[in-house]
């Protein structure tokens, strides 16, 4: 209770703090409640319902009815509990009512939010499972149904707009954390990085599509940039369960624009009305924005690979290999080709490298690239991505050539790079190419160049926190 009183008493970027007494060893109201300086939510979760509260019911029902007599702000009361008489007791008031569905979206979820409703609690919470983007709209036309009072959220990665974007989902309040629930976000995060508390209705939404996405240091960054440049705009991770996934959900929230990340870059560019001639060329995209309706695409990812590579290196006649055969692999193709390097492409499936070499003039090599046949060597593969941070694409080649380049940025040093540079090679990480192609990005979307600087030190504070709680 020590601990959990502290911990309350550290909370700075929230306005209502939730006391978890089910996470101590000696539960007390008395002792949660006391000497507290913000309104709290009194919690007692039980196993059954995701808790760490072992003990039986009765006991639950006299902590909960403690903190209740002792003026708890909100107890947080399990519909599936019954406690109707601490319900009762208040007439409601200051009773959140709470169901938590771990496993999706339930089918009856309109039913339960009614019947939840009819119990007279003051707040209604609804926390259902994201499996999808489109799950996160299945809670709005539940909220449609309360005219006050009502908290949804969709945990999970692909619920994390319900979180940021709660005022338009109906919530009249989020909650944040340390990752206790999946898809939870810290406060801090919420406040700085996203602006929580200034999104409204009229915010532009932005955001990057991938799977996986929330290691992505693109919000930081966006965000960053549109805090300096004093727009109204928010960019949110968005973990499509597909490309459909993500359309029908950003046609509902009506999302402005967005970066593309892998896995869909080539289906970004196949689903967009018009391309740019870069796109086009290798069929590919990592920008959608929205005009008049439709999507048009553009690859800034061309451009942001050769912006760090030039000063380093004389790319004409260079011998370049590239790991990988994705559309960062596309980018980094059309890039070399373009700029007179003799390139080739080395994946492990031989016929996707096939099609990546037929769109950019580039030739095929087998796996893995064979040693002293290449000067610049790209990783343009995940591989090294944290947390694998002891992963490289090629462990057991020798790193012969004169600079390798990976574009993984997360951690800012891969083991691919260590290796390289161990070998007497020139290294060049991906941070450089993720700001260069986010600056013209925001650009394209905006018709603003941020400050360069603005977006790095963004990533390398993301990064660095990153790093931090991994060391933790």
């Amino acid at each position: 209770m020590a601990e959990l009183r502290e911990r309350r008493d550290n909370v700075t970027d929230a306005d209502l703090v939730e006391l978890r007494v089910d996470s101590v060893a000696d539960p007390s109201a008395a002792g949660a409640l006391a000497g507290r300086r913000k309104p709290v939510i009194f919690t007692c979760r039980p196993t059954w319902e995701g808790g760490q509260f072992a003990g039986s019911e009765d006991q639950r029902r006299r902590l909960l009815g403690e903190a209740q007599h002792l003026g708890a702000e909100y107890i947080d009361v399990e519909w599936r509990a019954g406690f109707t008489e601490l319900i009762a007791a208040r007439g409601g008031q200051g009773v959140v009512i709470s169901m938590h569905d771990f496993n999706g979206v339930p089918d009856d979820l309109a039913a339960r939010a009614a019947a939840m409703r009819s119990t007279g609690a003051e707040v209604v919470k609804l926390a259902v499972m994201a499996r999808r983007l489109t799950d996160c709209l299945s809670l709005i036309p539940i909220t449609r149904a309360f005219t006050s009072g009502v908290v949804v959220i969709a945990m999970g990665d692909a619920g994390v707009s319900t979180r940021v974007l709660a005022s338009r989902f109906g919530s009249c309040w989020t909650y944040a954390g340390d990752a206790v629930a999946p898809g939870q976000i810290s406060a801090a995060r919420m406040r700085k990085e996203f602006a929580f508390g200034r999104v409204a209705d009229r915010t532009a939404v932005y955001g990057v599509v991938g799977r996986p996405v929330m290691h992505s240091v693109s919000p930081a960054m966006h965000n960053a940039a549109f805090n300096a440049t004093r727009m109204d705009a928010v960019y949110l991770p968005l973990a499509a369960a597909d490309f459909p996934d993500f359309l029908s959900f950003a046609d509902v929230m009506a999302i402005e624009g967005v970066s593309v990340t892998a896995p869909f870059k080539v289906d970004a560019f196949a689903h967009a009305a018009e391309s740019d001639p870069v796109a086009r060329r290798i069929q590919s995209a990592n920008t959608l924005r929205r005009t008049r309706g439709r999507w048009t695409a553009c690859t800034t990812d061309v451009a942001g690979f050769l912006a760090p590579l030039r000063p380093l290196m004389t790319l004409h006649g260079c011998r370049a290999t590239i790991l990988g055969a994705g559309g960062a692999a596309r980018a980094a193709a059309e890039g070399l080709s373009s700029s007179g390097a003799n390139v080739t492409i080395v994946a492990r499936r031989r016929d996707a490298a096939a099609r990546v070499a037929a769109l950019t003039g580039a030739s095929v090599a087998a796996w893995p690239p064979a040693p002293a046949s290449w000067d610049l060597l790209v990783n343009a593969t995940p591989i090294g991505t944290a947390p694998a941070l002891e992963d490289s694409p090629v462990p057991d080649t020798p790193l012969t050539g004169q600079l390798v380049y990976d574009l993984v940025y997360n951690p800012v040093e891969t083991q691919l790079l260590k290796d390289a540079r161990a070998s007497g090679c020139q290294t060049l990480g991906g941070l450089d190419m993720l700001v260069a192609q986010a600056q013209q990005q925001f650009e394209w979307w905006t018709g603003t160049k941020p400050s360069e600087r603005v977006l790095r030190d963004a990533a390398l504070t993301a990064l660095t926190s990153r790093q931090g709680e991994r060391g933790r």
